[in-house]
């Protein structure tokens, strides 16, 4: 389906460019005389581009370098999820109807941790703060990548961690059937579904062997390459370590190398500075989760890091 989408496009950029190439210049004349205008725009609109493209870099650099801390929510937060109580009649029909078995309790559970995956990642602000383009593909990713962080916190917490991750994992599985069915997939659904747990499992396997003791520097960030930013699952091109050599300065943190960027690899198809944000990012979210306790973790009241710029007041904050 995919390599049809291809040739498709593909086929209508040429029909495109032969339209273009055979209209007759009649306005050469006219495009002479704006030729000084139009270098003078393009030249200012180069500059605009290059002053907001090192502003984005230098507002990432800022990014992900605080110190970790709970992201479980205040006991008066909104966004608090609570057991819901009854009384009376309805109680006792409703534990008749095993709403108060462990295992009703669980799902409902399940279903607060994986909303907050979610609501993590359909938010437009972590597609724009790591340059990402939103596709099925990059949001499949990105819930992955999710995913791993909330398994592997409940994992710590043993046998009971494990099973609640187990069914996490069954709420994932069914979003993402929605998912690809939403997106057009109607025929071999079952089989792209099966593909999909393949990645899925790929993935988690990568991300654990990244954050081992023993790992390299920049294992993660090449992980997160392949997984995340690579279209097609393909190595961190080469040449775009060697531009990050020469263009930016390097840091250690935490066993990582962290490049203080200060532009954009000319051969890289993603900006270094994203893959290194979104390494810093989980991380961080890595040593949060650590730190939220197994209450709030398993009720689903803790929130991932925000990503959205803060609202600047209207008038001073006396």
């Amino acid at each position: 389906m995919l390599p049809r989408w291809s040739r498709a496009i593909t086929h209508l950029s040429k029909l495109g460019l032969q339209k273009y190439s055979m209209e007759p210049q009649k306005n050469a004349y006219f495009a002479y005389r704006n030729y000084a205008k139009v270098a003078a725009a393009t030249t200012l609109d180069s500059r605009v581009k290059e002053f907001t493209r090192t502003s984005e870099v230098n507002s990432l650099n800022k990014m992900f370098w605080s110190k970790p801390y709970s992201l479980a929510l205040p006991s008066d937060s909104p966004l608090r999820v609570e057991e819901p109580h009854f009384d009376g009649i309805k109680r006792i029909l409703l534990k008749l109807a095993l709403f108060y078995t462990k295992q009703s309790k669980s799902i409902r559970w399940a279903n607060a941790i994986y909303m907050r995956v979610v609501s993590q990642v359909d938010k437009p602000a972590i597609y724009d703060v790591f340059n990402l383009e939103k596709t099925f593909k990059t949001t499949f990713s990105l819930l992955v990548l999710h995913m791993w962080l909330c398994l592997r916190r409940l994992k710590e917490e043993g046998k009971e961690g494990v099973e609640m991750g187990q069914y996490v994992y069954e709420i994932h599985t069914h979003d993402v059937e929605l998912r690809v069915s939403k997106a057009g997939v109607n025929l071999l659904l079952i089989k792209w579904v099966k593909e999909l747990e393949k990645i899925f499992y790929g993935n988690i396997v990568a991300y654990d062997a990244a954050m081992l003791p023993d790992a390299k520097q920049d294992e993660l960030m090449k992980v997160l390459w392949r997984n995340v930013f690579s279209d097609d699952g393909s190595e961190m091109p080469i040449d775009a370590a060697k531009d990050t050599v020469q263009y930016t300065c390097p840091r250690t943190i935490n066993k990582e190398v962290i490049w203080l960027t200060s532009g954009m690899c000319s051969r890289d198809p993603c900006p270094t500075y994203a893959k290194q944000a979104m390494s810093r990012y989980v991380r961080r979210e890595y040593q949060c989760l650590s730190l939220t306790d197994k209450e709030s973790l398993f009720s689903g009241n803790f929130k991932f890091t925000s990503l959205e710029s803060p609202k600047v007041p209207d008038h001073p904050v006396k």
